[in-house]
């Protein structure tokens, strides 16, 4: 994969995650009526928990990507010096 890919993966996965936690994720996982009580505070702390979690890897991989975008250049510009 080249680097802009990853890097629009990236910006992607923490567009989707911020989206998710703004538009609220009920619509698309519905209310649960179950009376266990457990089971409803499990999908509440998911619900919380995996949009953090996609966000930061979206974040480390544009991070990572534009930090070998930033090194080929100066590899380049090194190469011309010589």
């Amino acid at each position: 994969m080249s680097t802009i890919v990853k890097i629009l993966i990236g910006a992607v996965l923490m567009l989707v995650s911020v989206w998710w936690v703004l538009q609220g994720s009920e619509q698309f996982i519905g209310k649960f009526t179950i009376e266990n009580r457990g089971i409803n505070d499990l999908v509440t702390l998911l619900n919380a928990g995996i949009p953090i979690v996609v966000f930061v890897i979206g974040l480390f991989i544009l991070w990572l990507e534009l930090d070998e975008l930033r090194i080929e250049k100066e590899l380049k510009t090194e190469k011309k010096k010589k």
